[in-house]
């Protein structure tokens, strides 16, 4: 080896040493073509001063000439350069070369610089295709993220995102505001530090009510308007919570969240005045329609076909009047809370059946043809009997018995023509009440709205059509309040169907309580003063004449005394009509079945 390519060695190794060391990151293209240059320059005055194309550091050449694509065409095009120099220098020098150098320098020097260019120019165009793909994802990516965050910080209610921990990664401005968290005081904390949730009786929310865990364990959406939130400055407020799951199971949630106490206080000074206004009111509605009610009857006034006529429309505006005030306090009853509940037992098929016999001239009267599928009535319909399994629930008779009702009514005032059909089904823990018409139907972006407070479906079928949009509100909440739910299934112009689940009680402990309560109506009646016996007379016979026989005649008919005006004797003794009484469910086995 020569002086000058020791001296080159040695400068190299000190320079690679120096950049592997120390290098700046822009500069690391630039330093490494540096080494790459000095170990060319070394290997090439190596193989010049030990025989040329006959050197034994020809390989090496071959092994640096194969990397000389990762510098581009700045790294091939010199040492081809360098390579077709030599060559010419060669054949000057020697007067000539042989084929067997020429070979050799061919193969050796320039060989390798194609296949370095072809490896090398390939792998770049993949990178370069692949950064590009990378670079426009990014891109893409980052403009998202940048449009998310504007619509995030513009959103007026207060948005919290969660991680599978429970810890914070995201709060927006209006969250910031209503908690009084800063954004950077905030992040990283538990949820449970910042989102401090209690119940309507003012006490910390557990793992079993806290909808954040509810939703990281079933990753379904959780909506509640039953909590509070308290702030840094432990002020209290009422919030509307919406918990929603983020990718799988357990991954994480977003909250959303805004204070709803105004908004409570607006619904109950509303239902304060529904409430008062309603039952200020019912009582004028009633005194018109009895004095309706004594002008139709031919006992107490004589007119005209045409002033009947006149009067009757009166008095089924009155009616309506009424029934709507009625609906309104229900409603207002519903939401306070203040709906009574007496539970009896009750066997849901045969309770409904009466239902349905009750509404069956309804029914005929607009042409329709009812169905009750668990007893049909031969005399009706042509129809199979079949044996019915007896489902027994323990709840409020009169509640199912408004909400079944509604539904029938509803389905036969919206089906112009076809069929009622009203089927009882369950399993061992529900019981489902389904009422089906071949009616009008439900347009699709209605459904989500029907069983919202005073919602009419408003489409040329239903105009013409009367209702107030309270039954189903209130039989909804009828339904809750039984512990049970109420939902539709409904094609536009092809019918609905409406579905009533209720929970199911066993035939055992549907017996057990009837037992019990046979026995405290027993221990009732046994503690129950008796009255002395005393001798009555017999009655006058013009008493007698007087109250026999007993007269019970609807509303409409029935004489009515307003106050202050003196009525007629015979019209005070009259007995007043009494509503029948609640079904009676004898005990039975539960495999006994019905036909």
């Amino acid at each position: 080896m020569t002086d000058l390519a020791a001296l080159i060695a040695g400068i190299t190794l000190v320079v690679s040493i120096i950049l592997y060391i120390w290098v700046p990151r822009r500069a690391i293209t630039v330093t490494g073509f540096i080494v790459y240059g000095l170990l060319g320059v070394l290997i090439a005055m190596l193989i010049i001063s030990t025989g040329g194309p006959l050197s034994p550091y020809i390989s090496l050449w071959m092994l640096l000439a194969v990397f000389a694509g990762v510098f581009s065409i700045a790294g091939i095009l010199p040492m081809v350069v360098a390579v077709n120099a030599y060559l010419v220098m060669d054949y000057i020098a020697a007067g000539g070369l042989s084929g067997s150098s020429i070979i050799t320098i061919v193969l050796a020097g320039e060989l390798p610089l194609l296949v370095s260019y072809i490896i090398w120019h390939r792998q770049s165009n993949r990178e370069g295709g692949s950064d590009k793909a990378y670079r426009d994802l990014a891109n893409e990516l980052s403009q998202v993220a940048n449009k998310s965050e504007v619509v995030i910080n513009a959103i007026a209610d207060g948005v919290i995102a969660i991680d599978h921990q429970g810890i914070i990664q995201l709060i927006n401005p209006a969250a910031q505001q209503l908690l009084g968290w800063g954004k950077q005081d905030a992040l990283s904390l538990s949820y449970k530090s910042v989102l401090q949730l209690t119940d309507t009786k003012d006490a910390a929310v557990e793992s079993m009510t806290d909808p954040v865990q509810q939703v990281l364990t079933s990753n379904n959406q959780v909506r509640t308007d039953e909590l509070s939130l308290t702030t840094s400055s432990g002020k209290k407020f009422l919030a509307y919570i919406v918990v929603s799951p983020v990718g799988q199971i357990g991954s994480g949630v977003i909250v959303v969240f805004r204070d709803i106490t105004r908004e409570k206080a607006e619904e109950r000074e509303q239902a304060e005045f529904i409430s008062t206004a309603s039952h200020e009111m019912r009582t004028p509605v009633a005194t018109i329609e009895g004095y309706l009610g004594l002008a139709l009857n031919p006992n107490t006034a004589q007119i005209d076909a045409k002033a009947r006529d006149f009067i009757t429309k009166a008095h089924e505006s009155a009616q309506h009047l009424g029934r709507l005030f009625q609906d309104l306090l229900d409603v207002s009853k519903a939401e306070d809370g203040r709906l009574s509940n007496n539970p009896k037992v009750m066997d849901v098929v045969s309770f409904a059946h009466d239902i349905v016999q009750g509404l069956m001239p309804e029914a005929q009267a607009k042409g329709l043809r009812m169905l009750y599928k668990p007893a049909p009535d031969d005399t009706t319909l042509s129809a199979e009997r079949r044996l019915a399994p007896v489902f027994y629930v323990y709840l409020d008779n009169d509640h199912i018995r408004e909400i079944i009702a509604n539904l029938i009514e509803n389905a036969i005032k919206y089906t112009p023509h076809g069929d009622v059909v009203v089927d009882v089904d369950g399993d061992n823990e529900h019981v489902k009440i389904s009422v089906r018409d071949s009616g009008i139907g439900i347009p699709a972006e209605d459904i989500p709205h029907l069983f919202q407070k005073f919602y009419r479906v408003d489409n040329r079928d239903t105009r013409e059509i009367g209702g107030t949009g309270l039954g189903l509100y209130l039989s909804r909440r009828l339904a809750e309040t039984l512990g049970g739910r109420l939902w539709v299934e409904s094609e536009y112009q092809k019918g609905s169907t409406f579905y009533l689940e209720l929970p199911r009680i066993s035939h055992e402990e549907a017996m057990e309580r009837l037992d019990q309560a046979t026995e405290q109506a027993d221990t009732t009646q046994a503690f129950r003063p008796q009255p002395h016996a005393v001798p009555v007379a017999s009655p006058a016979p013009a008493a007698q004449n007087l109250i026999s026989p007993p007269l019970v005649q609807p509303l409409a008919s029935a004489p009515f005394s307003p106050i202050g005006q003196q009525t007629n004797p015979s019209m005070q003794t009259r007995p007043t009509p009494v509503r029948p009484p609640s079904i009676s469910v004898p005990p039975r086995d539960q495999s006994q079945m019905r036909q």
